[in-house]
């Protein structure tokens, strides 16, 4: 198993290019099997869900076809094509290792009339059912069946109906998959209390390319007028925020100054206003974010809620800038209730952190130290890199699987703006 070692203490500095975002790429795909005609999805990541995904649709008769990315050095483009759905069960081998699986079972229940999908799996950071998921496609005229680890769900005589779906929390899988099913269900469907992510905003406009009819995109109020059928398109995948977030938090706690190509302000407001209160200097340039630490970082408190207001998967993140800034700091995680797995492991490093139930309290440090230390989750890990950039000596990051599911080429972009790292095999 890979691990990743750094040596601390180099200062970032240069442009690095924003990858294709990681969660709007899982929403896009599976809009393949809503057509009959080639979807192609330009400035897709690297990444292992990505991968394991396609893998997906190829198991319920998606053909793909991938190009080396037309967005340059980062990225690829890949064409799917569903002629037909030559299956309707997602098998729980390929579903166990990705959450976002669960996003094929509206699609496919709105095109082939049925699906039987695993429950899904995915990071360990906390209980996410999917019972909005399931009640949303009830409100469709689905009918639900829970049996042996599958949902299996079927659509009544005639195919999906539209409804009023007014979900009491806010979930951007159950949004997602609604939207997806709402599409070509028969007359109109209205989400209430529906998420606004970014990555939503994307995953409708990509369905509108597609022939789609909707209404109040970007609002918690989506309006979809289903259509017979959609067409193929070419749409381009948005930049990925939370990557942009992750490596600005990079040169934050390195004091440096880096400039994120193809990062968007629009979608990382509340990333920017915590780095700004935090004493980091973010300008908009003509292609991206210029980034610049140039004095010690200031204590924050935030609270992590759905978008816009500042998101869980840049908790981890702050957490280690912040495991340098001078005074206490106050983080309470909303979404997930296991997302500390990480604060043990950043206090081998010398971190002062104390969790008291959902709230995390970090004590600045005058430095941390390099250590060997385990990854837990996707962001988790990436906090753990951070730590390392800035860290005294050489730390050594163990299980790094979880990176390639969420960072493309993540050695090679810190490496261009001056990090000292490398990827190694165990002996």
């Amino acid at each position: 198993m890979d691990r990743i070692i750094i040596r601390g203490g180099n200062r970032l500095q240069g442009r690095l290019a924003i990858s294709g975002a990681k969660n709007a790429a899982l929403t896009l795909l599976p809009c393949s099997l809503l057509t009959d005609e080639p979807l192609t999805l330009t400035n897709l990541p690297r990444l292992a869900d990505v991968d394991s995904f396609g893998h997906l649709l190829n198991e319920l008769g998606v053909s793909t076809t991938v190009k080396r990315g037309s967005n340059g050095e980062i990225g690829r483009d890949m064409t799917m094509k569903a002629k037909v759905i030559a299956s309707t069960v997602a098998p729980y081998d390929i579903v166990r290792k990705m959450r976002a699986s669960i996003l094929v079972l509206g699609p496919l229940l709105a095109r082939a009339g049925e699906a039987k999908v695993s429950l899904p799996g995915g990071c360990a950071i906390g209980n996410r059912p999917i019972d909005l998921h399931l009640k949303a496609l009830e409100a469709l005229g689905a009918e639900i069946e829970l049996a042996a680890g599958y949902v299996k769900a079927t659509a009544p005589a005639g195919g999906l109906r539209g409804g009023r779906i007014g979900f009491p929390v806010v979930s951007v899988g159950a949004t997602e998959n609604a939207l997806m099913a709402a599409v070509l269900a028969r007359g109109e469907t209205v989400l209430e209390n529906a998420a606004r992510e970014p990555e939503i905003t994307d995953l409708a406009r990509c369905l509108v390319a597609m022939g789609a009819k909707i209404e109040g995109i970007g609002t918690e109020r989506l309006t979809i007028e289903g259509v017979d059928r959609l067409h193929g398109a070419r749409y381009q995948v948005m930049s990925d925020r939370i990557e942009a977030g992750s490596y600005a938090c990079a040169a934050a706690i390195t004091g440096g100054d880096v400039e994120l190509l193809g990062a968007r302000i629009e979608d990382m407001e509340a990333i920017i206003s915590g780095l700004r209160t935090a004493g980091v200097t973010v300008t908009e340039t003509g292609e991206g974010l210029r980034i610049i630490a140039d004095g010690k970082l200031g204590p924050l408190t935030l609270s992590t809620a759905p978008f816009p207001a500042f998101p869980t998967d840049m908790q981890a993140q702050f957490m280690s800038m912040l495991a340098l800034a001078d005074g206490a700091s106050v983080l309470t995680e909303t979404i997930f209730e296991n997302r500390y797995m990480h604060v043990p492991e950043l206090a081998r490093m010398g971190a002062d952190i104390q969790v008291h139930g959902r709230t995390a309290v970090v004590r600045g440090v005058d430095h941390l130290i390099g250590a060997e230390v385990m990854a837990t989750d996707l962001r988790a890990s990436m906090s753990l890199i951070l730590a390392g950039l800035a860290a005294r000596g050489e730390t050594k990051v163990h299980r790094v699987y979880h990176l390639d599911r969420g960072y493309e080429r993540l050695e090679e972009k810190l490496s261009a703006i001056g990090a000292d790292i490398e990827r190694v095999g165990n002996d």
